[in-house]
């Protein structure tokens, strides 16, 4: 079979030759005419049939495992395993028919040759990553696989297949034996490591940075060991350039992103939402049970009304089965100041527009430190615009400062203004006399 096809080339290259001959051309030119006609011709071919194999073939397989039942095979066509296999085709034609092509010029050959068997190395190693890839993703559909470490495994079969990759392109540039060039690495490893540590520290980092999807390009990230906060400009081998919100510029070594911690806040962009986390500062000593009178007056308010009258007619049914002693409000149940303040801030925010329905939502109490009781609003807004995110939490805590004194509760403040004048009052000489 392969004999055939020979004989059919070089037909057609004698074909071509002998109508270029005809001109009265020199020998040379044309060699030369007749290698450029045939290279254009073979360039139509190999775009033709690359589009076939794409638009076409392609095409019906993917409709085909569609209709399958099996994942591995759509896995298979979202890593784009069928898409480089389709490459390998028209490299390989294209290997077989260029020593034909240029057969007036043998040293085109060999560089043509080397240049198909490059690109035929190159195309295969992306294809058995892709390979790779669906074969980790498929995995991951399996139970006994969750909790493996899938990626690092992912990440040595990669660096192995491009380390393999660059011996056998070095090979073929050189001429030299795989085995002579991995010879004489060893003995230069050392220098070579002291050389470009960097930049092996870099490759390898850009491999699992890739791998992983640690870091894009526009990601926001925070890193304060550089003084990084702000958006990636750029990621290459040896650096990733950060645009700080103030502008300026902060670059980070690339491999430093796996070997120090940072964070992403892509999670927070893709989310839709972005996080409250503040808290209200409660003076302690303010803390006390409500009386009736205050209950009522408390009602007025109208987001407590419905609250209040359900809290209070479930204490009240509570201490009237215990038998509870009403003498010391301490005994059985009461409503406090700061439990009616924290139910009144889950109405106020659980109603506000801005405040995302969908993730999770609390205002707790957080534990009590010598700056008071921690009040915490633990909350997401409905958008990662920043300065809609800082006018919204703004808006909440102007109106909650405003609204605790109706609770009869202060704010912690170290000294509070009140208390130094409390603290003179008390030891001038008006009061103790």
């Amino acid at each position: 079979m392969q004999l055939i096809e020979e004989q059919v080339e070089s037909e057609v290259y004698k074909f071509v030759f002998n109508n270029v001959d005809a001109i009265g051309l020199s020998t040379f030119y044309t060699y030369f005419v007749t290698s450029a006609i045939l290279t254009t011709l073979l360039v139509g071919i190999l775009i033709s049939l690359d589009f076939f194999l794409r638009k076409f073939l392609l095409l019906l397989v993917t409709n085909f495992i569609n209709k399958t039942s099996t994942k591995i095979d759509d896995i298979f066509i979202k890593n784009k395993v069928l898409h480089y296999m389709t490459h390998i085709v028209p490299i390989y034609v294209a290997k077989e028919t260029l020593p034909i092509i240029f057969k007036g010029f043998p040293n085109w050959i060999t560089l043509a040759t080397k240049a198909t068997d490059i690109l035929l190395v190159l195309t295969i190693t992306l294809l058995l990553q892709a390979i790779f890839r669906s074969l980790r993703d498929f995995l991951n559909t399996k139970s006994a696989f969750i909790d493996k470490p899938l990626d690092s495994y992912v990440q040595v079969a990669n660096i192995t297949v491009f380390s393999v990759a660059a011996i056998l392109i070095f090979s073929t540039i050189t001429g030299q034996s795989p085995w002579k060039f991995l010879l004489s690495l060893g003995a230069a490893s050392a220098i070579l490591m002291l050389v470009f540590r960097d930049t092996i520290l870099g490759f390898v980092a850009s491999i699992q940075v890739s791998s992983n999807d640690m870091v894009r390009v526009g990601d926001w990230i925070e890193m304060p060991k550089y003084g990084a906060d702000g958006t990636v400009l750029q990621i290459n081998l040896s650096t990733v350039k950060v645009q700080n919100f103030d502008k300026t510029i902060t670059t980070i070594p690339t491999y430093a992103l796996i070997s120090d911690s940072f964070k992403n806040y892509r999670g927070m962009q893709n989310a839709g939402g972005r996080r409250i986390k503040r808290s209200l500062f409660i003076k302690m000593s303010s803390i006390r049970f409500l009386s009736e009178a205050e209950i009522q007056d408390l009602k007025k308010i109208q987001l407590l009304e419905g609250y209040i009258d359900q809290r209070f007619s479930e204490i009240q049914a509570y201490n009237l089965d215990k038998n509870v002693d009403h003498t010391l409000p301490i005994n059985g149940r009461r409503m406090t100041n700061i439990g009616m303040f924290r139910e009144y801030i889950r109405l106020y925010t659980h109603k506000n527009p801005f405040i995302h329905p969908d993730y999770p939502f609390m205002v707790r109490h957080l534990q009590p430190t010598e700056h008071g009781l921690p009040l915490e609003l633990y909350m997401f807004t409905n958008t990662i615009v920043w300065t809609e995110y800082e006018g919204i939490m703004s808006d909440i805590f102007d109106h909650l400062f405003a609204a605790i004194n109706y609770f009869d509760l202060e704010v912690f403040e170290l000294p509070a203004s009140d208390d130094v004048r409390k603290a003179f009052h008390n030891l001038s000489p008006t009061k103790s006399n």
